[in-house]
């Protein structure tokens, strides 16, 4: 189904017209979501959020973009929206963490960590932290790009720029990154 049809059916309210686009574009918004929160369960939580809100806002879709880009530009802000949240409640359980809490309960409660695990972990933890010391704009258009595996075309319209800007920012941040993960 086109695009055209595809929204004028979504604005009329049809359900088999959501079914579409929930199976055309779900996986990617996960997917979306999974770069920037790294938990797959929070990613589908959060997809779910991304679609009751086009759902909910379809009839304010212009057509200015792709609605695919629109779909997409929703999942890049409810996402860094969580990341915000969830900066406010890591600093009220910073204690607990800082004491390990998460993983001494799981060691008690008969988890393993084996030693590929843990260096695993650990170094998903390293590219984390890396990307989190980049700034948004920069880890947006670096995650979109290198990982989702989006066009700076595609960018630059989820982040309402332009390419040349969208070409510098992922520059910026795979110099910071290659540095930052060179020193540890």
């Amino acid at each position: 189904m086109e695009d055209a049809d595809l929204l004028r059916k979504l604005k009329a309210g049809d359900h088999s017209a959501f079914s579409e686009l929930l199976s055309l574009h779900s996986g990617r918004v996960i997917n979306t979501c999974y770069r920037f929160l790294l938990n797959r369960q929070d990613a589908e939580d959060l997809s779910q959020e991304v679609f009751l809100e086009v759902f909910q806002s379809i009839h304010t879709f212009r057509g200015n973009s792709k609605l695919s880009t629109w779909i997409y530009r929703i999942a890049v802000t409810k996402s860094l929206d969580e990341l915000k949240r969830r900066k406010r409640k890591k600093r009220i359980t910073s204690v607990g963490k800082i004491l390990q809490l998460d993983q001494v309960a799981e060691w008690i409660s008969g988890g393993t960590m084996p030693d590929k695990a843990i260096l695993e972990n650990e170094q998903m933890e390293e590219i984390s932290k890396a990307l989190n010391t980049l700034p948004d704009n920069q880890r947006i258009a670096f995650t979109l790009s290198k990982i989702d595996g989006y066009s700076n075309d595609e960018i630059a319209e989820i982040m309402k720029t332009s390419k040349v800007a969208v070409e510098s920012l992922v520059s910026r941040a795979r110099k910071k990154l290659n540095n930052r993960l060179r020193i540890i």
